[in-house]
């Protein structure tokens, strides 16, 4: 992680979108991209998105304000959330049962329900839960010509 303070300083300097790659166990990769916008640190970096294109359903909701939560800033996530001390790692949590690809490692023979959750994932609404190997999650100007 670059950090949430650098990357807020870095998309106040222009329009960003964010590009997340996924690569599953069977090597499948995917790959979604939103227009996004990212809140300071007064806002508990809140970020809204908006779903730009891809080849892997949507598994986040778009136009929410979600805020970046952790175990020990629980106070952060939606109210009444307990995504952040049942889902490991920080993330912007909605619903736990969306997506987490700052979860615990787990490989795929950790298939228990209670591993596949704390585990990197990302779950459409009406879909399967896609356990994942590895994750990028990037972001690049919209506009690659004012950085000439």
């Amino acid at each position: 992680w670059l950090g949430l303070k650098k990357i807020y300083s870095i998309t106040q300097q222009g329009n960003y979108l964010l590009r997340i790659e996924l690569q599953d166990w069977r090597g499948n990769r995917r790959h979604i991209e939103y227009s996004f916008s990212l809140g300071g640190p007064s806002t508990n970096f809140t970020l809204q998105l908006s779903r730009m294109s891809g080849s892997i359903p949507n598994a986040l909701p778009e136009h929410a304000k979600l805020r970046f939560s952790t175990a020990d800033h629980a106070g952060n996530a939606a109210s009444g959330s307990s995504c952040p001390q049942s889902h490991p790692g920080g993330w912007w949590h909605s619903e736990c049962e969306e997506t987490n690809l700052n979860g615990k490692y787990v490989t795929p023979r950790s298939r228990g329900r209670l591993d596949r959750g704390k585990g990197l994932y990302w779950k459409p609404r009406k879909g399967r839960y896609y356990l994942l190997k590895s994750t990028k999650i990037m972001i690049h100007p919209t506009d690659l010509k004012s950085f000439d």
